[in-house]
């Protein structure tokens, strides 16, 4: 919700932080606004490795909560920055705790579960994204747009203020790992596939948020639907999520290669649908479902592939693949509000979409047309890991 509600209050932010911007040109102001998307993202791919490495050897428990509040601190202060450059601040800022603190909550999830349901734990907390996708970005859209949209983050402060608490109550110790340093941890870069695979989600993923950055305008300006479709927009992706998310973990099971070439190049073409149908707003939210199911189809089978070649560096491994995301976020929305900000209209990111989908094909096919050499590179693991 901390990432995702924004998407749909660009022009709210826009409107209010940008006014002089927004007076002369309202698609100027909102590809402004849309930084405020990639600065969060940012914040991830930056604290993600650096965070999930320096930390892996303290009790996991103790660092969920401390990423918790950092968590609330940070998204507190979006609340009441009073300036646009303020509140671009606090979103890098918030964005620093967010992959250590889902790739350590996979983590403690799989170990709860116990041997031989590690992959299931982290499904379990993939699917926990997916259903805030479903109901928690939809409300904070529509609070943002009922109440103003710095409603909608007070909103997601006091979710984390209550997931902190939780934590402390529910969460079991974990025990970290004493012997690993953020050198140690930092050794999974010498793995290439590491990089090919980093690439794909980055670079593929790049294509869902592409579009789902700019729902707003396209909903409003391009199929002219009232702003309270949105919300409803927004929901219908939200579902395409998480559905794609549950079979994708199950195709991933079947055949990991092929889910993922076969998704992204299916990803290309669903986005190009969506641009060619962006003018009526029942293709509209058909093809988000699809966009939203095949993107989410892709996660799982993608987190595993990462898994595969990162030997036995898991914990950064796991916060990495948020650095994944999180670079195809700021990716998508950069280049969506570039070509937004050319005059090129709101259906040219879904272009730009599908460009990027084909771009992460190509980067797959290329890793798996190369031998795996995470296993000598790693420090010549013979065994193979749960999630292997």
């Amino acid at each position: 919700m901390t990432e995702f509600t924004i998407m749909g209050l660009l022009p709210n932010i826009a409107a209010e932080l940008l006014p002089a911007q927004w007076a002369a040109s309202q698609e100027d102001a909102i590809a402004q606004a849309g930084w405020l998307i990639s600065l969060y993202a940012l914040g991830v791919v930056v604290g993600a490795p650096t965070i999930a490495g320096s930390v892996a050897r303290f009790p996991r428990h103790r660092v969920m909560v401390c990423l918790a509040l950092a968590l609330t601190v940070f998204t507190a202060f979006t609340v009441v920055a009073p300036s646009f450059g303020l509140v671009a601040a606090s979103r890098f800022l918030a964005g620093l705790p967010h992959g250590a603190y889902f790739g350590i909550g996979a983590l403690v999830a799989a170990d709860v579960l116990g041997p031989g349901k590690r992959a299931k734990g982290v499904a379990f907390v993939l699917t926990g994204l997916t259903i805030a996708n479903v109901v928690g970005v939809p409300l904070g859209t529509f609070l943002g747009q009922q109440f103003g949209w710095r409603t909608a983050f007070a909103v997601v402060a006091g979710i984390f203020a209550l997931a902190t608490v939780a934590i402390l109550v529910f969460v079991p110790r974990a025990p970290g790992q004493p012997g690993r340093t953020l050198r140690a941890e930092l050794g999974v870069f010498r793995i290439p596939q590491v990089w090919f695979a980093l690439a794909t989600g980055a670079i593929g993923f790049g294509g869902f948020f592409a579009v789902y950055s700019y729902v707003a305008p396209m909903v409003t300006e391009v199929a002219g639907s009232p702003a309270w479709v949105v919300p409803i927009v927004l929901v219908v992706v939200g579902l395409g999520m998480t559905f794609g998310n549950l079979v994708g973990g199950h195709l991933a099971d079947v055949d990991l290669r092929r889910t993922v070439l076969g998704g992204l190049l299916l990803l290309a073409i669903v986005l190009a649908a969506l641009a060619l149908t962006a003018q009526w707003i029942v293709l509209l939210a058909l093809f988000g479902f699809g966009v939203g199911f095949v993107s989410s189809a892709l996660s799982p089978a993608i987190q595993t592939r990462l898994m595969d070649v990162s030997a036995d560096n898991q914990s950064i491994a796991a916060a990495l693949n948020h650095s994944a995301l999180n670079i195809g976020n700021s990716l998508g929305a950069f280049l969506g509000g570039v070509v937004i900000a050319l005059g090129w209209g709101y259906v040219a990111p879904a272009w730009v979409g599908g460009l990027l989908a084909l771009a992460g094909l190509a980067i797959a096919l290329v890793s798996y047309r190369l031998p795996d050499r995470s296993q000598t590179l790693a420090g010549h693991r013979s065994e193979p890991l749960p999630f292997d």
